[in-house]
């Protein structure tokens, strides 16, 4: 895996480690979310694949060695420094929540644990794969919270921030919840259903719009789903019944999306096709579709692209990796940060899940021995061991049914969409002390 793929100064840091003799320490960094997005009272974690994929094959190339020899701010690194780089694999542990998991301000999605170097240099993915992963997921369990039961399908790839992003967010948005995703690659490589039939510009390459739709029936027989609003969408929606059966349902991408679909499924039902579906597309978001739900639009599914794949109201986490622990010679001492609004707890954690509240506790502090065990579910287990994957990872179906399973069990009023109402979080006595402990020896 790209070595470069990183932040120049986790290179140069890790250059200063290696003079300084500590490529030996064992660093423990935790990654968590500082705040919760806007309107959010929960994120959806989720990316944890691609980041036990980067740390398995971390490594640099002959290549890219020579070009950070090549950089002023390694003039002074030796040898030895570039000869440890061509060398470094990742040989620690990684700790995290399984993906769909709900968590809250503060909470360690994940833990990495290994030499300070690879810890060190591991950060700038893991916090941009987790993020951006979390966050569409997050987005996409949003949306289908308000389509109440209707299938939405992720069409956000070409307004994505980048191809690759695309691929990314079809599989995020799944795990959140979607029925599916346009995008073929994330199909292909992840097994989520796709789905997508005809744009405008297929209407529009035939002279004739009836002709247009025939020529898709032909091709797509059940499966044929027409885009009817190229034009005058009730005249579209006339076309379209006019041809009868197979039909799979008609899309709406522009206008009064309430009203139309409430004309047109008149003209299906007319028609006999009371089994075809109205699906709805164009610039929709949890809030919209709330809407068209409350009103009663006769909607059967949704298509939700740009603010889905992008996250559109919230397109950033306050995700952060931090050094809660670093050992030397056996020796093992508590890091934290203490300034003005980012202050960081010392010591790896563990989240204890209870039925109506989490507790953040030592990851020492094991809920066999308090009596805790039958009644809670420790989040954070073992992916990474020693540098070896622990045991496959679940798939994304895994992933979604887990999702859907830990949101169903969230309070109604944790789940509302604009209402900020924080889950009940703990932080134990023990961590606690902890950091007043840490905070006073660094004041000395």
């Amino acid at each position: 895996m790209n070595g470069l793929l990183t932040d120049l100064y986790e290179l140069t840091m890790s250059a200063g480690y290696f003079a300084a003799g500590k490529s030996a320490e064992i660093a423990t960094f935790e990654l968590s979310v500082r705040r919760m997005p806007p309107h959010r009272n929960f994120v959806v974690a989720t990316g944890l694949a691609q980041a036990a994929d980067y740390l398995l094959n971390l490594s640099f190339s002959a290549e890219e060695i020579d070009y950070l020899r090549s950089l002023r701010l390694f003039a002074s690194s030796t040898e030895e420094f570039f000869d440890y780089l061509c060398r470094l694999r990742f040989t620690g542990d990684l700790f995290a929540v399984p993906e769909g998991t709900p968590i809250f301000a503060g909470e360690p999605v994940l833990t990495v644990r290994a030499p300070l170097i690879e810890a060190q240099v591991a950060e700038t993915y893991l916090l941009s794969i987790i993020g951006f992963q979390t966050l569409v997921a997050t987005k996409a369990a949003r949306v289908v919270e308000a389509a109440a039961g209707r299938p939405v399908v992720e069409f956000g790839t070409r307004h994505a921030h980048s191809p690759e992003a695309g691929v990314l967010a079809g599989r995020a948005a799944y795990i959140g919840g979607c029925a599916g995703t346009s995008n073929t690659l994330a199909g292909f490589r992840f097994g989520i259903p796709v789905s997508g039939t005809a744009a405008h510009s297929w209407v529009m390459s035939f002279t004739d719009e009836t002709e247009s739709f025939r020529r898709l029936q032909q091709l797509l027989g059940p499966s044929t789903v027409y885009l009817i609003d190229s034009y005058d969408t009730i005249e579209g929606a006339r076309k379209a019944a006019a041809l009868g059966e197979p039909i799979l349902g008609v899309r709406l991408d522009s206008g009064d999306l309430d009203a139309l679909s409430r004309q047109v499924r008149g003209i299906l039902d007319e028609a006999g096709l009371t089994r075809a579906r109205i699906m709805a597309t164009g610039d929709l978001n949890e809030y919209r579709i709330r809407d068209l739900v409350a009103g009663g639009a006769p909607i059967d599914s949704f298509g939700v692209g740009t603010e889905l794949a992008t996250s559109g109201d919230a397109p950033s986490l306050c995700d952060i990796y931090k050094m809660v622990e670093l050992s030397s010679g056996g020796v093992k001492r508590y890091t934290a940060k203490f300034s003005a609004e980012k202050v960081t707890v010392p010591g790896a954690k563990q989240i204890l899940r209870f039925r109506d509240h989490d507790e953040v506790a030592g990851a020492w502090e094991c809920p066999l021995t308090s009596g805790k065990a039958a009644a809670v579910e420790a989040l954070l287990r073992p992916v990474i061991y020693d540098g070896e994957l622990v045991e496959p990872l679940p798939d994304v179906h895994t992933a979604r049914e887990r999702a859907a399973k830990c949101l169903r069990n969230l309070p109604p009023a944790c789940r509302h969409l604009t209402d900020a109402e924080p889950y009940r979080v703990e932080w134990s006595e023990e961590l606690t002390r902890l950091s007043e402990q840490v905070r006073e020896q660094v004041a000395e």
